[in-house]
């Protein structure tokens, strides 16, 4: 089997020059703003003069606008104005403007130094997991290997809390020892912080690197990369395994530039192994079109069932909220918890819906508080609840998947809400039991009305049940 040419020496001395093996690590695989990287802007225009890098216009405009990093094409996604620095018209990409404004008038850098050249690191990869895989997870664990080393395209379905993270260890312990780079991307933030102690624990002496929006900086060359997708507009052609998990998971299933990113940031040849506890018929379709392997799991890890949900009506909620109450029945449901000394979730369907929410609940148990997606200290707040310093937390869907709290209960208000499709809410029950010490639990949809959405989930979740 070839060796990746992804791992480095210290230093490698190319026609008299000497490459700094930090510039070597941090730009491998990456595709990078010219004039703003880690490195002094002396020392990378040395590089470029020397024929280190590739250099190229970040937008282009030929026969239509392009961006060269997220390789948006649509019209509408990119903005002209007049630029200060150019002093002309330019264009920016208003689809990857998150990762920084690149402009028609900017300049994007690849890393192309002939991998040949290069010496293979020796590096030794520790493998401690201790725990032990049910048959089936053992099953889908080796068809996922199989697949991965021939080079083919895998789809993993397998219920909330079947385990799905540790039919992964095998998979990429393989692909570490054989060279390959990988990464795990993921459309949350949230799973990515999931995930990273969990993979830098399995594999202690491999180097790991976790990317999100305000990631703090990491030394070295990650051969096993934990990132969200839109980190992936910063890499091409860097990896030799992807696993997309919660490969259903908004934006991804929705944003086709996340999905040409994911194809963007592997070699051509490598593998994408697709992980969801609710995959969509796309997925399916792609599956039996492009014959992958596929691994089916239908029980949670510990063998018990799955929590079904109950329904329980609330009519006229937000009217209550409004004047400044609690409905009775969620508030009974939030006591009881309390009483039994429970963690647990309340989801919304908005933000604003859940900030007027808040201080009522506060009044009922102080440390009750409120994440979302743009809550800079979601991360501490979730960790607070699991390590039973807050009694509960209301939250957005943000934290429908990706998140494991021993014992939590789980109630969803206005699950009427169009937000809450069938897939987010079989995911948000996926929340309750996940423990083998704590396999049952509450799982309630306070509605205004049934839905579709609402009765598909259970049917859903009865349906996996009824599997052996």
């Amino acid at each position: 089997m070839k060796q990746s040419f992804r791992k480095k020496t210290k230093a490698a001395h190319y026609k008299g020059f000497i490459v700094e093996k930090a510039i070597q690590d941090f730009f491998t695989g990456r595709i990078w703003p010219r004039t703003n990287t880690p490195f002094p802007q002396a020392k990378i225009e040395s590089y470029i003069q020397k024929g280190y890098f590739d250099v190229m216009k970040a937008v282009t405009i030929t026969q239509k606008l392009s961006c060269r990093r997220c390789h948006n094409t649509s019209h509408q996604k990119f903005v002209s104005f007049h630029c200060a620095k150019c002093h002309q018209i330019c264009t920016y990409c208003r689809h990857c403007i998150t990762m920084g404004r690149m402009c028609s008038c900017d300049e994007l850098i690849i890393w192309n130094t002939d991998p040949r050249q290069l010496q293979p690191l020796k590096t030794k990869h520790q493998f401690s997991w201790i725990g032990q895989l049910t048959p089936h997870q053992a099953r889908a664990a080796k068809e996922l290997a199989s697949s991965i080393a021939q080079n083919n395209n895998h789809l993993i379905s397998a219920v909330c809390g079947a385990g799905k993270t540790e039919i992964l260890f095998s998979a990429v312990f393989e692909s570490l020892q054989a060279g390959k780079r990988i990464c795990v991307a993921t459309p949350r933030t949230d799973v990515v912080l999931e995930l990273f102690p969990r993979f830098q624990q399995v594999f202690p002496s491999t180097c790991i690197h976790a990317l999100y929006g305000g990631a703090p900086k990491q030394q070295g060359f990650a051969q096993l990369v934990i990132a969200t997708t839109h980190q992936l507009y910063r890499f091409e052609q860097a990896f030799d395994v992807m696993i997309v998990d919660e490969a259903d998971a908004f934006p991804y299933t929705y944003d086709e530039a996340l999905q040409r990113a994911v194809i963007k940031a592997k070699t051509k040849e490598a593998p994408i192994a697709f992980v969801t506890a609710t995959p969509s018929q796309a997925l399916f379709n792609r599956k039996n079109k492009e014959n992958w392997g596929y691994s089916f799991i239908s029980r949670r890890f510990h063998g018990h069932s799955l929590p079904v949900p109950t329904y329980q009506s609330l009519w006229n909620y937000e009217k209550m909220f409004r004047k400044g109450h609690i409905p009775q029945k969620l508030t009974r449901w939030v006591k009881q918890k309390l009483d039994k000394n429970e963690p647990f979730l309340i989801f919304f369907p908005t933000i604003d819906f859940m900030e007027t929410a808040k201080p009522l609940f506060i009044e009922i148990e102080p440390t009750i508080t409120s994440v979302h997606a743009e809550d800079p200290t979601r991360k501490e707040k979730v960790l607070e609840l699991r390590n039973e310093q807050r009694k509960g937390l209301l939250t957005t869907t943000i934290l429908e998947r990706g998140i494991t709290i021993k014992n939590v209960q789980v109630a969803v208000v206005g699950a009427e809400n169009p937000i809450f499709t069938s897939s987010a809410l079989i995911q948000i029950s996926g929340r309750v039991g996940r423990n083998s010490q704590y396999p049952d639990g509450d799982i309630v949809f306070f509605h205004h009305g049934k839905t579709v959405e609402m009765d598909l989930a259970k049917a859903k979740i009865m349906e996996m049940n009824r599997h052996e």
